[in-house]
């Protein structure tokens, strides 16, 4: 199993650079912009803001659901669908990424990667 908060290893090479701005698109469609990101060592994630589609709400996204990067195209594909980005925890940009905000991303995302 693949871990929550780690990029897979065929998508770790391809991360490389900045991603800020990038679409990103999940199986059934786009769902946003990478507003923020981090490579933290077991704490990689990215931030999506995702507009208009949700009014306006950022999800937090661990690494660990991204299955491609394409600087060219400047997209980040995440293996979630639209609904579960849309049921996802809110995100609280003046929270920290703490044990238990952890566990509440953990407890979510956690089926979806494998």
């Amino acid at each position: 199993m693949n871990s929550l908060w780690t990029y897979r290893d065929d998508v770790v090479s391809s991360t490389g650079g900045d991603v800020i701005g990038y679409d990103v698109d999940a199986i059934d469609g786009s769902i946003g912009k990478v507003d923020e990101t981090s490579l933290a060592a077991d704490n990689s994630h990215i931030v999506v803001d995702t507009g208009w589609w949700i009014f306006g709400k950022k999800r937090l996204i661990p690494a660990g659901t991204v299955t491609a990067v394409d600087h060219d195209a400047h997209t980040v594909t995440v293996s979630l669908t639209k609904d579960q980005i849309k049921d996802a925890p809110d995100y609280d940009e003046g929270a920290l990424l703490d044990d238990v905000s952890r566990d509440t991303y953990d407890s979510y995302y956690g089926p979806y990667v494998g």
